[in-house]
């Protein structure tokens, strides 16, 4: 049996909340579930939580609508049965991830389904006062998402070293994707070039039996795909505040049915749809993510879940999201503990922030999130690659950037891991050294290297005075889209094609 798994960044999580104050927010939100409690909106979720023990009555006569009062005994019973670690497979079974609770080994991937893709050319800029001197400086041109490009994002995130999983990140917006054929063809795109774990939601409930079926075919089959899950879900069950959602609650009851790792999701906004104090909106955002885990829990015991953590800060002077706020970090990182102390994996959020193009305020946004979440001990964090805008725009320049500012974290995350012997022998080697003629350790640095204790130089680097970042990130972006990448396999092709109807034509995969 296949025990080894995609490498992940080890840290001692930062704790943000004191044990009291993690106990507070789990009696608040218990209070919450107890008393309003849910509206649901769908009856089969309705009936489930009553046989379940809750207490369910119907809000409005003659409309679908319960109330459903969730006791504390129904979530104390449902958290026991929940799987302390989940296996998320991949094409390559050497990029399978494991997600153990008790366990922060960080995972980074991206996420959100943009409407805009934002291409990058470098353009020269001539000095008026001196045509000798020129400059190179990107311009920036917006696209609608397409399969096209959400092929491209696949083929670069696959060769982006510190992506872990792909979360698909472009909307395809052809003239000739439906409701009914979105997700299977969003899938082939993904799978066609990622070797590393593939999640999204679900448009259209139909189509799910067609996408196991098509993991089912690349796994090698039903028992395969049970060992090696190559592909999982995202279902946002809660519109906050405490609104269980008609049909993406019964898409989670279906996804738990057949066993397969979902996210359950929620994503409030600070000031909006919940409290802008942190102890209120996580109260908030526990509650609605713990009554979507008992709702899996009570259809299929075992289900494997993420404790699917999206909270963010509305602006208040537009109301829009905004993701640059430091509350956004608090929000994350409270709910990450949330996570731990029910023994659940946890999908959070970073890397995504309000400005508009690669830069400064981008950078800035996206770094201080990326770290402090990852320091905090989230197993799974997506929007990490990519995006601007908020969750508007995925720009490849920007993930390429990203890729190499995650590899910084990851090194400053690092944790010790030398031995009393290895500071007996770096007393040594002080000790020769300064018998030494040169005396450098400049001979001992090899060893270290080869341990992966050495970090490199920013990839990007500008050399005499001259800002270059985004230039030489564009050159390592045009080396990853024209190389060949990893394509699924012919024969895996067309057994998907004579298996799945609904499937644009071949070539609209090709890049």
């Amino acid at each position: 049996m296949q025990t080894n798994y995609r490498r992940a960044t080890l840290v001692k999580p930062k704790k943000r909340m004191s044990d009291e104050q993690i106990r507070a927010i789990h009696e608040g939100s218990l209070q919450i579930l107890n008393d309003p409690g849910v509206t649901c909106f769908n009856e089969h979720a309705a009936d489930l939580y009553d046989k379940a023990g809750c207490k369910v009555t119907r809000a409005d006569e003659g409309k679908n609508v319960w109330n459903v009062k969730i006791t504390p005994q129904v979530i104390q019973e449902t958290l026991t049965n929940i799987p302390e670690q989940v296996i998320l497979g991949a094409r390559n079974p050497d990029n399978k991830l494991l997600l153990d609770a008790e366990v922060p080994n960080v995972y980074f991937g991206t996420g959100s389904e943009t409407n805009v893709f934002l291409k990058t050319e470098i353009k020269e800029y001539v000095s008026q006062d001196d045509s000798s001197k020129t400059m190179l400086y990107p311009e920036f041109i917006e696209e609608r998402g397409s399969l096209k490009n959400l092929c491209t994002s696949a083929k670069l995130c696959n060769n982006l070293e510190n992506v872990d999983f792909f979360i698909r990140n472009v909307n395809i917006q052809d003239e000739d994707i439906t409701l009914e054929n979105k997700d299977v063809n969003v899938f082939m795109a993904a799978l066609m070039y990622m070797t590393k774990h593939v999640q999204a939601g679900v448009v259209d409930l139909s189509q799910l039996d067609q996408i196991i079926k098509m993991g089912e075919i690349i796994a090698g089959g039903k028992k395969e795909f049970k060992d090696n899950p190559l592909l999982s879900f995202i279902t946002c069950v809660i519109k906050s505040p405490l609104q269980m959602v008609e049909d993406t609650t019964e898409k989670l009851i279906t996804i738990a049915q057949k066993g397969v790792p979902v996210v359950i999701s929620s994503s409030p906004q600070g000031g909006s749809t919940a409290p802008i104090q942190e102890e209120g909106i996580v109260s908030l955002i526990n509650a609605e993510i713990l009554a979507g885990i008992a709702l899996a829990q009570i259809v299929n015991p075992g289900t494997p879940v993420l404790y699917g953590a999206v909270p963010v800060r509305a602006r208040l002077d537009t109301l829009h999201d905004l993701y640059g706020a430091p509350e956004f970090i608090h929000y994350n990182a409270d709910c990450i503990q949330m996570a731990r102390h029910y023994g659940v994996p946890c999908y959070s959020s970073a890397g995504v922030g309000d400005a508009k193009v690669p830069g400064m305020q981008a950078t800035i946004e996206k770094v201080f999130a990326q770290l402090e979440v990852a320091a905090a001990g989230a197993q799974y964090i997506h929007y990490a690659f990519g995006l601007l805008d908020k969750t508007n725009v995925f720009c490849p320049l920007q993930a390429v950037l990203d890729d190499a500012h995650v590899g910084k974290i990851r090194d400053m995350l690092r944790q010790p891991v030398f031995n009393e012997k290895d500071v007996a022998d770096t007393a040594g080697q002080i000790k020769h050294t300064l018998t030494s003629s040169t005396k450098l350790f400049a001979r001992y640095i090899r060893k270290a290297r080869r341990k992966g204790l050495v970090t490199e130089p920013y990839p990007f680097e500008s050399e005499e005075g001259k800002d270059e970042v985004l230039v030489k990130a564009h050159n390592r972006l045009e080396e990853i889209l024209g190389s060949d990448g990893e394509k699924l396999d012919p024969a895996s092709v067309d057994e998907i094609y004579k298996n799945i109807p609904g499937l644009l034509p071949r070539e609209r995969f090709e890049l």
